[in-house]
């Protein structure tokens, strides 16, 4: 199953990101590393919410990450939730 974290971002998300940036970017490399994340990043112009994709067998892997994530607990992000994504077709869909 696949699981998409949401995040609703602060107006000034991009010049706050910067020193919390490490830190988050490691998180997702380690939830990447487990098989947990599979995509993720934030929407441009203008640069207001972001996209995690996760996939696993329930939505604890996508909250877990939002709960240690910097940039919810330093307040960059105003708001985010976790929904069930059902895919039926692409590339990268083993089907």
């Amino acid at each position: 199953m696949y699981f998409v974290l949401r995040y609703e971002l602060v107006d000034d998300y991009l010049e706050r990101r910067t020193p919390l940036r490490p830190e988050h970017l490691a998180l997702a490399r380690a939830a990447v590393e487990r098989g947990e994340l599979r995509l993720g990043g934030a929407l441009a112009e203008p640069a207001d919410e972001a996209l995690l994709v996760f996939r696993g067998p329930d939505a604890s892997a996508a909250e877990a990450f939002a709960g240690a994530d910097p940039y919810v607990r330093e307040g960059l992000v105003r708001r985010w939730t976790v929904r069930p994504w059902t895919v039926v077709i692409g590339a990268d869909f083993p089907g």
